[in-house]
Protein backbone atom coordinates (compact mmCIF):
# COMPACT_ATOMS: atom_id res chain seq x y z
CA UNK A 1 0.00 0.00 0.00
CA UNK A 2 1.41 3.56 -1.25
CA UNK A 3 0.98 6.30 1.22
CA UNK A 4 1.71 9.68 0.57
CA UNK A 5 2.33 11.96 3.39
CA UNK A 6 2.12 16.30 2.36
CA UNK A 7 3.20 18.57 4.30
CA UNK A 8 5.51 21.66 4.82
CA UNK A 9 7.11 20.97 7.97
CA UNK A 10 9.68 18.27 8.38
CA UNK A 11 8.87 17.00 11.94
CA UNK A 12 4.97 16.49 10.91
CA UNK A 13 6.53 14.32 7.91
CA UNK A 14 8.68 12.15 10.12
CA UNK A 15 5.89 11.60 12.33
CA UNK A 16 2.86 10.99 10.30
CA UNK A 17 5.67 8.39 8.23
CA UNK A 18 6.24 6.50 11.23
CA UNK A 19 2.32 6.41 11.83
CA UNK A 20 1.69 4.94 8.69
CA UNK A 21 4.37 2.35 8.68
CA UNK A 22 3.36 1.27 11.71
CA UNK A 23 -0.29 0.22 10.55
CA UNK A 24 1.25 -2.48 8.39
CA UNK A 25 4.22 -4.61 6.58
CA UNK A 26 2.55 -4.27 3.26
CA UNK A 27 2.96 -0.02 3.69
CA UNK A 28 5.14 2.05 1.63
CA UNK A 29 5.56 5.86 2.77
CA UNK A 30 6.70 8.51 0.43
CA UNK A 31 6.99 12.19 2.14
CA UNK A 32 6.52 15.32 0.04
CA UNK A 33 7.38 18.76 1.45
CA UNK A 34 6.10 20.48 -1.82
CA UNK A 35 2.53 19.91 -2.98
CA UNK A 36 3.46 20.36 -6.24
CA UNK A 37 5.72 17.91 -6.61
CA UNK A 38 3.32 15.40 -4.78
CA UNK A 39 0.85 16.47 -7.60
CA UNK A 40 3.08 15.22 -10.07
CA UNK A 41 4.05 12.14 -8.29
CA UNK A 42 0.23 11.27 -8.10
CA UNK A 43 0.02 11.62 -11.60
CA UNK A 44 2.73 9.09 -11.97
CA UNK A 45 1.61 6.55 -9.30
CA UNK A 46 -1.77 6.56 -7.61
CA UNK A 47 -1.68 6.18 -4.03
CA UNK A 48 -3.93 4.06 -1.77
CA UNK A 49 -3.98 7.62 0.84
CA UNK A 50 -3.13 10.59 0.96
CA UNK A 51 -2.53 12.60 4.09
CA UNK A 52 -1.93 16.38 3.44
CA UNK A 53 -1.79 19.81 5.86
CA UNK A 54 -4.25 22.71 4.56
CA UNK A 55 -1.99 25.27 5.50
CA UNK A 56 0.67 24.82 2.80
CA UNK A 57 2.69 27.57 0.90
CA UNK A 58 2.31 27.66 -3.27
CA UNK A 59 -0.72 25.22 -3.02
CA UNK A 60 -3.02 25.00 0.14
CA UNK A 61 -4.83 21.84 1.48
CA UNK A 62 -8.03 22.55 -0.76
CA UNK A 63 -6.64 23.00 -3.98
CA UNK A 64 -4.24 20.05 -3.45
CA UNK A 65 -7.40 17.80 -2.92
CA UNK A 66 -9.05 19.53 -5.85
CA UNK A 67 -6.29 19.46 -7.87
CA UNK A 68 -5.71 15.50 -6.97
CA UNK A 69 -9.43 14.07 -7.50
CA UNK A 70 -9.38 15.18 -10.93
CA UNK A 71 -6.98 12.83 -11.67
CA UNK A 72 -7.63 9.15 -13.19
CA UNK A 73 -7.66 6.94 -10.33
CA UNK A 74 -7.65 9.44 -7.27
CA UNK A 75 -11.48 9.46 -6.98
CA UNK A 76 -11.74 6.58 -4.84
CA UNK A 77 -8.69 7.32 -2.93
CA UNK A 78 -8.72 8.20 1.13
CA UNK A 79 -7.01 11.73 2.05
CA UNK A 80 -6.69 12.58 5.30
CA UNK A 81 -6.34 16.37 5.87
CA UNK A 82 -4.80 17.91 8.97
CA UNK A 83 -6.17 21.33 10.04
CA UNK A 84 -6.76 23.09 13.60
CA UNK A 85 -9.21 22.05 15.55
CA UNK A 86 -11.15 25.40 15.20
CA UNK A 87 -10.79 25.63 11.51
CA UNK A 88 -14.25 24.65 11.30
CA UNK A 89 -15.29 26.43 8.03
CA UNK A 90 -12.24 24.83 6.43
CA UNK A 91 -13.09 21.41 7.12
CA UNK A 92 -16.54 21.55 5.86
CA UNK A 93 -15.03 23.16 2.36
CA UNK A 94 -12.85 20.36 2.64
CA UNK A 95 -15.40 17.54 2.88
CA UNK A 96 -16.97 19.30 -0.32
CA UNK A 97 -13.77 19.08 -2.20
CA UNK A 98 -13.87 14.80 -1.64
CA UNK A 99 -11.22 14.93 1.91
CA UNK A 100 -12.55 11.55 3.64
CA UNK A 101 -11.15 11.86 7.16
CA UNK A 102 -9.70 14.61 9.41
CA UNK A 103 -6.73 14.75 12.33
CA UNK A 104 -6.98 17.90 14.30
CA UNK A 105 -3.97 20.00 15.92
CA UNK A 106 -2.33 19.11 17.95
CA UNK A 107 -2.36 15.30 16.69
CA UNK A 108 -2.78 12.35 18.48
CA UNK A 109 -0.80 10.08 17.76
CA UNK A 110 -2.39 7.01 18.40
CA UNK A 111 -5.87 8.64 16.64
CA UNK A 112 -4.10 9.28 13.77
CA UNK A 113 -2.52 5.30 13.64
CA UNK A 114 -5.58 3.69 14.32
CA UNK A 115 -7.31 6.05 11.21
CA UNK A 116 -4.56 5.44 9.17
CA UNK A 117 -5.57 1.81 9.32
CA UNK A 118 -8.69 1.99 9.04
CA UNK A 119 -8.69 4.00 5.99
CA UNK A 120 -6.04 1.60 4.81
CA UNK A 121 -7.82 -1.57 5.51
CA UNK A 122 -11.07 -0.10 3.76
CA UNK A 123 -8.55 0.69 0.57
CA UNK A 124 -7.42 -3.09 0.56
CA UNK A 125 -11.36 -4.11 0.41
CA UNK A 126 -12.23 -1.55 -1.96
CA UNK A 127 -9.14 -2.87 -4.03
CA UNK A 128 -9.64 -6.77 -3.53
CA UNK A 129 -13.57 -5.72 -4.59
CA UNK A 130 -12.48 -3.78 -7.81
CA UNK A 131 -10.22 -7.30 -8.93
CA UNK A 132 -13.28 -9.33 -8.40
CA UNK A 133 -15.42 -7.46 -10.25
CA UNK A 134 -12.83 -7.87 -13.02
CA UNK A 135 -11.77 -11.02 -12.65
CA UNK A 136 -16.06 -11.45 -12.24
CA UNK A 137 -16.09 -9.91 -16.12
CA UNK A 138 -13.88 -11.31 -17.71
CA UNK A 139 -15.08 -15.26 -16.53
CA UNK A 140 -18.56 -14.01 -17.85
CA UNK A 141 -17.14 -12.24 -21.07
CA UNK A 142 -15.02 -15.91 -21.32
CA UNK A 143 -17.92 -17.65 -20.96
CA UNK A 144 -20.17 -15.66 -23.14
CA UNK A 145 -17.53 -16.28 -26.02
CA UNK A 146 -17.84 -19.59 -25.46
CA UNK A 147 -21.38 -19.77 -26.10
CA UNK A 148 -21.47 -17.76 -29.05
CA UNK A 149 -18.57 -20.48 -30.70
CA UNK A 150 -20.86 -22.98 -29.92
CA UNK A 151 -23.88 -21.19 -31.50
CA UNK A 152 -22.20 -20.34 -34.59
CA UNK A 153 -20.90 -24.08 -34.91
CA UNK A 154 -24.60 -25.26 -34.47
CA UNK A 155 -25.67 -22.73 -37.05
CA UNK A 156 -22.77 -23.69 -39.44
CA UNK A 157 -23.23 -27.56 -39.53
CA UNK A 158 -27.04 -27.00 -39.73
CA UNK A 159 -26.63 -24.80 -42.68
CA UNK A 160 -24.05 -27.82 -44.09
CA UNK A 161 -26.94 -29.88 -43.47
CA UNK A 162 -29.24 -27.91 -45.55
CA UNK A 163 -26.45 -27.79 -48.54
CA UNK A 164 -25.86 -31.74 -48.30
CA UNK A 165 -29.28 -32.41 -48.92
CA UNK A 166 -29.49 -29.63 -51.77
CA UNK A 167 -26.37 -30.68 -54.47
CA UNK A 168 -23.90 -27.80 -53.12
CA UNK A 169 -20.88 -27.74 -51.40
CA UNK A 170 -19.82 -26.78 -47.84
CA UNK A 171 -17.32 -24.57 -49.53
CA UNK A 172 -20.40 -22.81 -51.11
CA UNK A 173 -22.34 -21.39 -47.98
CA UNK A 174 -18.29 -19.92 -46.84
CA UNK A 175 -17.87 -18.57 -49.91
CA UNK A 176 -21.60 -16.44 -50.36
CA UNK A 177 -20.94 -15.86 -46.45
CA UNK A 178 -17.45 -14.48 -46.97
CA UNK A 179 -18.77 -12.05 -50.66
CA UNK A 180 -21.87 -10.53 -48.36
CA UNK A 181 -19.66 -10.00 -45.69
CA UNK A 182 -17.73 -8.48 -48.34
CA UNK A 183 -20.84 -6.45 -49.72
CA UNK A 184 -21.51 -5.17 -46.39
CA UNK A 185 -18.12 -3.65 -45.71
CA UNK A 186 -18.15 -2.01 -49.35
CA UNK A 187 -21.12 -0.34 -48.54
CA UNK A 188 -19.90 1.07 -45.07
CA UNK A 189 -21.97 -0.89 -42.96
CA UNK A 190 -19.98 -1.30 -39.36
CA UNK A 191 -18.15 -4.22 -38.18
CA UNK A 192 -20.93 -5.48 -35.82
CA UNK A 193 -23.12 -6.02 -39.15
CA UNK A 194 -20.44 -7.11 -41.54
CA UNK A 195 -19.28 -9.85 -38.99
CA UNK A 196 -23.07 -10.64 -38.13
CA UNK A 197 -23.54 -11.13 -41.61
CA UNK A 198 -20.43 -13.40 -42.04
CA UNK A 199 -21.82 -15.72 -39.55
CA UNK A 200 -26.00 -15.94 -40.67
CA UNK A 201 -25.42 -15.68 -44.23
CA UNK A 202 -24.72 -19.91 -44.33
CA UNK A 203 -28.42 -20.02 -43.08
CA UNK A 204 -30.40 -18.38 -45.81
CA UNK A 205 -31.20 -22.18 -47.49
CA UNK A 206 -32.05 -24.03 -44.29
CA UNK A 207 -35.54 -23.93 -45.60
CA UNK A 208 -34.30 -26.36 -48.06
CA UNK A 209 -34.42 -28.97 -45.03
CA UNK A 210 -37.99 -29.16 -45.89
CA UNK A 211 -38.64 -29.58 -49.51
CA UNK A 212 -38.82 -32.94 -50.41
CA UNK A 213 -35.77 -35.10 -52.12
CA UNK A 214 -38.09 -35.79 -55.45
CA UNK A 215 -38.22 -31.61 -55.96
CA UNK A 216 -34.79 -30.93 -54.56
CA UNK A 217 -32.43 -32.94 -56.53
CA UNK A 218 -34.32 -32.95 -59.53
CA UNK A 219 -31.94 -33.07 -62.62
CA UNK A 220 -33.99 -31.64 -64.96
CA UNK A 221 -36.23 -28.25 -65.27
CA UNK A 222 -39.06 -28.33 -62.11
CA UNK A 223 -42.60 -28.02 -63.12
CA UNK A 224 -44.63 -25.38 -62.81
CA UNK A 225 -46.17 -27.28 -59.40
CA UNK A 226 -42.37 -28.33 -58.35
CA UNK A 227 -41.26 -24.67 -58.75
CA UNK A 228 -43.87 -23.50 -56.48
CA UNK A 229 -43.08 -25.95 -53.65
CA UNK A 230 -39.36 -24.88 -54.16
CA UNK A 231 -40.34 -21.61 -53.20
CA UNK A 232 -41.75 -22.18 -50.02
CA UNK A 233 -38.25 -22.64 -48.53
CA UNK A 234 -37.76 -19.29 -47.14
CA UNK A 235 -40.41 -19.65 -45.64
CA UNK A 236 -39.54 -22.63 -43.93
CA UNK A 237 -35.98 -21.54 -42.99
CA UNK A 238 -37.92 -18.74 -41.27
CA UNK A 239 -40.12 -20.42 -39.77
CA UNK A 240 -37.29 -22.67 -38.72
CA UNK A 241 -35.19 -19.62 -37.07
CA UNK A 242 -38.14 -17.17 -36.22
CA UNK A 243 -38.62 -16.49 -32.79
CA UNK A 244 -35.19 -16.77 -31.24
CA UNK A 245 -33.65 -14.98 -28.24
CA UNK A 246 -30.21 -14.65 -30.44
CA UNK A 247 -30.08 -11.74 -32.67
CA UNK A 248 -27.69 -13.88 -34.83
CA UNK A 249 -30.65 -16.37 -35.73
CA UNK A 250 -32.73 -13.32 -35.73
CA UNK A 251 -30.57 -12.40 -38.55
CA UNK A 252 -30.69 -15.58 -40.16
CA UNK A 253 -34.66 -15.50 -40.30
CA UNK A 254 -34.27 -12.45 -42.26
CA UNK A 255 -31.98 -13.35 -44.76
CA UNK A 256 -33.48 -17.13 -45.11
CA UNK A 257 -37.06 -14.89 -45.76
CA UNK A 258 -35.59 -12.38 -48.12
CA UNK A 259 -33.12 -13.64 -50.04
CA UNK A 260 -35.07 -14.68 -53.06
CA UNK A 261 -36.83 -11.54 -53.16
CA UNK A 262 -36.12 -8.85 -56.28
CA UNK A 263 -35.28 -5.15 -56.42
CA UNK A 264 -38.35 -4.86 -59.10
CA UNK A 265 -40.84 -6.84 -56.89
CA UNK A 266 -40.74 -10.03 -59.17
CA UNK A 267 -39.24 -12.19 -56.23
CA UNK A 268 -40.95 -14.27 -53.98
CA UNK A 269 -42.62 -15.12 -51.25
CA UNK A 270 -43.63 -12.14 -50.43
CA UNK A 271 -42.80 -9.47 -53.85
CA UNK A 272 -40.94 -7.45 -51.71
CA UNK A 273 -39.46 -4.50 -53.29
CA UNK A 274 -36.18 -2.12 -53.60
CA UNK A 275 -35.58 -0.97 -50.42
CA UNK A 276 -38.28 -2.82 -48.71
CA UNK A 277 -36.18 -5.82 -49.21
CA UNK A 278 -34.10 -6.04 -45.98
CA UNK A 279 -30.20 -5.27 -47.40
CA UNK A 280 -29.55 -8.20 -45.55
CA UNK A 281 -31.64 -10.25 -47.93
CA UNK A 282 -30.33 -7.78 -50.71
CA UNK A 283 -26.69 -8.44 -49.96
CA UNK A 284 -26.97 -12.62 -49.88
CA UNK A 285 -28.87 -12.01 -53.48
CA UNK A 286 -26.09 -10.97 -55.00
CA UNK A 287 -23.64 -13.61 -53.23
CA UNK A 288 -25.35 -16.47 -53.55
CA UNK A 289 -26.58 -16.29 -56.95
CA UNK A 290 -22.90 -15.73 -58.13
CA UNK A 291 -21.47 -18.34 -56.22
CA UNK A 292 -24.17 -20.69 -57.53
CA UNK A 293 -23.81 -19.51 -60.82
CA UNK A 294 -19.84 -19.99 -60.98
CA UNK A 295 -19.73 -23.36 -59.06
CA UNK A 296 -19.75 -26.69 -60.82
CA UNK A 297 -22.55 -28.69 -60.19
CA UNK A 298 -23.65 -33.02 -60.69
CA UNK A 299 -26.24 -31.06 -63.03
CA UNK A 300 -24.62 -28.11 -64.53
CA UNK A 301 -20.92 -26.98 -65.48
CA UNK A 302 -19.85 -23.94 -63.45
CA UNK A 303 -20.58 -20.28 -65.67
CA UNK A 304 -17.06 -18.06 -66.63
CA UNK A 305 -16.67 -16.02 -64.56
CA UNK A 306 -17.37 -12.99 -66.90
CA UNK A 307 -20.63 -14.48 -67.66
CA UNK A 308 -21.49 -14.38 -64.26
CA UNK A 309 -20.84 -11.12 -64.12
CA UNK A 310 -22.38 -10.29 -66.85
CA UNK A 311 -25.58 -11.41 -65.48
CA UNK A 312 -25.08 -9.27 -62.24
CA UNK A 313 -24.89 -6.11 -64.31
CA UNK A 314 -27.51 -6.97 -66.29
CA UNK A 315 -29.71 -7.59 -63.57
CA UNK A 316 -29.04 -4.39 -61.42
CA UNK A 317 -32.28 -2.63 -60.72
CA UNK A 318 -34.15 -5.57 -61.89
CA UNK A 319 -33.48 -8.70 -60.08
CA UNK A 320 -30.59 -7.22 -57.56
CA UNK A 321 -29.84 -4.51 -55.81
CA UNK A 322 -27.65 -2.16 -58.05
CA UNK A 323 -26.18 -0.44 -55.19
CA UNK A 324 -25.08 -4.51 -54.03
CA UNK A 325 -23.84 -5.22 -57.52
CA UNK A 326 -21.72 -2.37 -57.30
CA UNK A 327 -19.92 -2.59 -54.43
CA UNK A 328 -19.81 -6.61 -55.35
CA UNK A 329 -17.76 -5.57 -58.45
CA UNK A 330 -15.88 -2.94 -56.94
CA UNK A 331 -14.20 -5.69 -55.05
CA UNK A 332 -13.96 -8.08 -57.71
CA UNK A 333 -10.05 -9.10 -57.12
CA UNK A 334 -11.09 -9.51 -53.35
CA UNK A 335 -13.68 -11.83 -55.12
CA UNK A 336 -11.07 -13.44 -56.58
CA UNK A 337 -9.09 -14.59 -53.52
CA UNK A 338 -12.00 -15.54 -52.00
CA UNK A 339 -12.39 -18.28 -54.67
CA UNK A 340 -9.01 -19.52 -54.59
CA UNK A 341 -9.06 -19.54 -50.87
CA UNK A 342 -11.73 -21.71 -50.55
CA UNK A 343 -12.54 -24.27 -53.31
CA UNK A 344 -15.21 -26.70 -53.35
CA UNK A 345 -12.64 -29.41 -52.52
CA UNK A 346 -10.66 -27.06 -49.92
CA UNK A 347 -11.16 -28.49 -46.25
CA UNK A 348 -12.77 -25.67 -44.99
CA UNK A 349 -13.09 -24.77 -40.97
CA UNK A 350 -15.62 -21.96 -40.72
Amino acid sequence: MLVHIVDDNDTNLMLFEQLALRTGPDVRVVTYADPVAAYEACRRDVPDMIVVDYMMPVMDGHQYVEAVRKLPGLRDVPIVMVTAAAERSVRQKALELGVTDFLAKPVDPAEARLRFSNLLALRRGHLQLRDRNRWLADEVRKATITVVQREQELILRLSKAAEFRDPETGAHIVRMARYSELIARRLGQDEEYCALILKAAPMHDLGKLGIPDGILLKPGKLTDEEFLVMTRHPEIGHEILRGSESHLIQFGAEIALTHHEKWDGSGYPNRLRGEDIPLSGRIVAVADVFDALTSERPYKAAWPLEKARKLLEDGAGSHFDPACVAAFLVEWDAVMKIREEVADEAVVIY
